[in-house]
Order: structure tokens, then sequence, then C-alpha cells
């Protein structure tokens, strides 16, 4: 699976632009966020970062995504979500954006966001939901889970993190027969797919982005898909 993902988002990544991080609805919450947290990193961006270009490290595994994001003047660097290259509590904000599930085991990345991220950081970050709502397209994305809204939370407790917020998340078609469609070109037509993702059907779901809205506790509706997360690093003893 993990070379299937990093063959996908090669793919993915070869024949697009980098979006600015201003084009995201997360971009509110990252701004106001980031303006308290002068270190700031974020894992698997990809070309779609959600932090600052400006003072935030990257780490990907994609060749390509991280030749573009150098290109634009980002710190980017090669390496394991589940083994970072940096020092203990050395980040006020970290950002993990549709990467944790692409992750075998995800332990081993919860830790060391918790281990690099300062007492009282911001780790923000966003993953599927509802086990029962998986699908062909999961598959051929590279997840390797979706969590169950109780895993989740006694996942984030367990790892030093007091959950704030969260909202409804995602950009994925809700209608499951688009989805089964979708995910048979990709299967038959990957980079025809890939080239009418990235050129028509993004910027479309971009300008029709909503506004999140955010409530005081972990999202968990028989009908969410996806969630974004706001959690703070407890002090450590």
């Amino acid at each position: 699976m993990a070379s299937t993902n990093l063959d996908f988002y090669d793919q993915l990544w070869s024949d697009t632009h980098l979006e600015e991080p201003q084009r995201f609805n997360t971009w509110p919450l990252i701004q106001g966020l980031a303006e308290s947290a002068p270190e700031r990193l974020e894992l698997g961006p990809g070309l779609r970062p959600r932090l600052p270009m400006e003072r935030t490290r990257f780490v990907d595994l994609s060749r390509r995504a991280l030749e573009r994001l150098r290109e634009r003047g980002a710190n980017a660097v090669a390496a394991e979500v589940g083994s970072l290259p940096f020092g203990d509590q050395r980040f006020d904000l970290v950002g993990a954006f549709d990467i944790i599930e692409h992750v075998a085991d995800d332990g081993p990345v919860f830790r060391e966001i918790s281990r690099v991220l300062k007492d009282g950081g911001a780790f923000v970050f966003s993953v599927p939901l509802h086990p029962r709502f998986w699908t062909g397209f999961d598959e051929l994305v590279g997840h390797f889970r979706r969590y169950e809204p109780d895993a989740l939370e006694r996942s984030i407790a367990e790892h030093g993190f007091v959950l704030e917020r969260s909202a409804v998340f995602g950009m994925q078609p809700k209608n499951r027969w688009l989805l089964e469609l979708g995910t048979r070109w990709l299967k038959r037509h990957r980079a025809r797919a890939m080239r009418w993702y990235n050129w028509v059907i993004l910027p479309i779901g971009l300008r029709m982005q909503k506004p999140l809205e955010f409530e005081p506790r972990l999202i968990r509706g028989e009908d969410v898909d996806e969630t974004l997360v706001v959690c703070r690093r407890k002090p450590r003893s």
C-alpha cells in the first residue's frame, strides 16, 4: 500500500500546479492559528498545502511534490511521517490533512506529532470517518482505514492531545454513484482522470467550498464522511 500511495500521488502531482493555502476553506482557521505559531510543520501537503508557505516546514515523500514546493521557496524535506527529523517540542502548530489514514500504523504518527509539538501547541488534522462508508475509492487512493469516532477520540487522548473542536470536512461527492463512476474512471484511464480532477473538478470544488462550521466536540454524525479536528498538546508533567 505504501508504494501504491507513492505511485498514485507522484502521478497526481505530475501534471498540475501548486494551489495556494488561501484558496481552501481551512485558511481562516489556519491564518488565525499561525499568527501565534512562529514554528510550523505540515505533513504530506503534496501540492495542496494548507499552512502558510513562508516559515513552515513541509514533510513529504513525493519527489514531484518536493520539487514543486522547493521551486516555490518552501522549506520541504523528504521523510516518513512516523519518523520525523526534528527535535522534541520544536513546533507551535502541526497540520496533517488527509494523511494519517494513509499510514499502516497510525500510532507512530500520533506519537511523533505529540513529540515535536510544544506544550499548548495546536494540532490540526483531517481523517475519514465510519468504516461502513468504505468504498473502492478508499482503496484506490491508498487509505488503510476509516475511523470510528470513539476510537479516534481515544487515540487523541492517549497521545497527549486535548480536543478543542471539529467540523465536517472534505470535497468527496456524497453521491455513491458518482463516486463509483470516478473510481472506475481512475482505474481504467488514470492519467486522463487525474488531469480532469486537477484542471476541472478541483477548481469547481474550490469555488463551491462552504465555510467550516465548528462544534466544541468531535463531530460523529451518521452522514459525516470526513472531519477536521483541532487539538492542543497537553502540558507534559
